[in-house]
């Protein structure tokens, strides 16, 4: 059986940014990847974080637009905020530039390759795949694994450890249009993230949608409950893109790409590390609720594996529990208070209009949610359970 010290199942930005940090550390790397195309299959509004390239030593030519604001909008109001400023991207650029990078460190891509299932032994971990352009399953052994399929992953049956039974109940299912307008948008269009929260007219659930301008097309797209066929999720963005339209490039004639799948916005999943098999990025839930971002979160946890592994190697330990430490420290107290925050919003949708009122008025407050949780002083904190009392007061009375 051939065999590798590493081996990654996913190449989005944290299977990916795993592969090219091990890689460079010196460990054998090996990417089992689903899609014929890095990146080509990914339903994701495409938003970086201020300084996201220069964190992760990625090139520039990966942005789109620099946009400094973002707009929060429930059906009463648009508040407006002004950001780092952020980036826009498609995830075929970030994600192949990152694969790209990977290779170019000496880690393996393998493309059309199905993960199938997992095994241990004493020698490491068994990884069956079914490679679809051979026609043929194979096996792989790694002294350490990573999993990063995404949202779709299907962690139940692959160790109990990873077992999650309200998994389910954190997924959206997500429709986009990429809109190419024949003619450029109003100005303001180019320079804006737009976020909207608001209760359906047509079924009555609690529906995100966005906004999020690229270079040669505007992503347009909106996501909700759990089991939602094709065609009321495509009714719902019908009703919702013409009020776009409306205000962004009305009376241009434009051109649609549709995309669909299921995104996350739920807790994290409790387990994500055990015996040399570590889960990251969207597959373990690092995703906000409240936003749904999870392109830092991801490409933070596969750094996190590189180096567990990359110590792991020199000291012939299991790079598990390190891994599972570093990330939860990090990201989990952050990511269980969105999702918090983000089902008791959903209660009373006129409590959105509470915050978003609060954080126009507050800009520190604004600007201070936009951190790590770890990066606040002891100033920021006392500030934040202030705003964070005042919200609770105000929304009460909702």
């Amino acid at each position: 059986m051939e065999s590798t010290e590493f081996l990654v199942v996913g190449c989005g930005p944290a299977g990916a940014t795993a592969a090219r940090e091990a890689a460079r550390s010196g460990v054998s790397t090996v990417v089992l990847e689903r899609d014929a195309v890095v990146g080509a299959k990914r339903v994701c509004a495409a938003g970086l974080r201020p300084g996201f390239c220069e964190t992760f030593d990625l090139p520039r030519s990966i942005v789109h637009l620099d946009p400094p604001r973002l707009t929060l909008s429930t059906i009463r109001k648009t508040y407006a905020f002004t950001l780092g400023p952020a980036h826009t991207t498609t995830r075929e650029e970030l994600d192949g530039t990152i694969a790209s990078l990977a290779q170019r460190e000496g880690a393996e891509i393998r493309t059309s390759t199905l993960f199938r299932s997992l095994e241990r032994d004493r020698d490491g971990v068994v990884i069956e795949y079914a490679d679809t352009k051979a026609g043929a399953r194979k096996k792989i052994r790694a002294k350490s694994v990573f999993l990063a399929q995404g949202s779709s992953a299907r962690l139940d049956d692959v160790d109990p450890a990873f077992r999650y039974p309200a998994w389910r109940d954190g997924l959206l299912t997500c429709i986009q249009y990429r809109v190419y307008p024949q003619t450029p948008a109003i100005a303001e269009t180019y320079a804006t993230l737009e976020m909207h929260y608001y209760r359906s007219p047509l079924s009555g659930q609690t529906i995100i949608a966005w906004m999020f301008p690229k270079r040669d097309h505007l992503s347009i797209g909106l996501g909700m409950g759990p089991k939602v066929n094709g065609a009321a999720l495509r009714a719902e963005l019908d009703w919702f893109l013409p009020r776009v339209q409306a205000r962004l490039f009305p009376g241009i004639a434009y051109t649609i790409r549709e995309e669909g799948n299921l995104l996350y916005g739920g807790n994290p999943r409790p387990g994500i590390a055990a015996d040399r098999v570590m889960v990251g990025g969207t597959a373990a839930g690092l995703v906000d609720a409240t936003t749904g971002e999870g392109i830092y979160e991801a490409a933070t946890s596969g750094r996190y594996a590189a180096e567990a592994v990359g110590a792991a190697k020199r000291a012939g330990y299991d790079p598990a529990p390190a891994y599972e430490r570093a990330t939860k420290r990090t990201f989990y107290a952050r990511l269980r208070h969105r999702a918090k925050l983000m089902a008791f919003l959903e209660r009373k949708p006129d409590r959105f209009d509470v915050l978003f009122r609060q954080l126009e008025g507050a800009p520190r407050f604004a600007e201070l949610l936009q951190h790590d949780r770890n990066d606040f002083t002891p100033p920021q904190w006392l500030y934040l359970y202030v705003q964070a009392a005042k919200f609770g007061l105000r929304a009460a009375f909702v």
